[in-house]
């Protein structure tokens, strides 16, 4: 099961970051994006600290929304 999971992450992972080359999502888009290729919102949360973790991407709070973007 665990492999399973991290493939699942990885796969969501990969996939977040090419929408993310089109531009910057907020949380809400990502879900949404991810939720439309199969993906739970969980599993979308877990390929954003993916990312994150490897340090692909930007976080950013903005007033009452998180926003991501790739790191350059």
């Amino acid at each position: 099961m665990k492999e399973y999971m991290n493939f699942k992450i990885g796969e969501a992972a990969g996939a977040l970051y090419h929408r993310l080359e089109e531009g910057e999502c907020s949380l809400n888009q990502i879900k949404n994006y991810l939720s439309s290729n199969g993906f739970d919102s969980q599993i979308a949360l877990m390929a954003v600290g993916w990312l994150a973790r490897e340090d692909k991407i930007v976080l950013n709070r903005g007033s009452n929304r998180w926003s991501v973007l790739l790191n350059e």
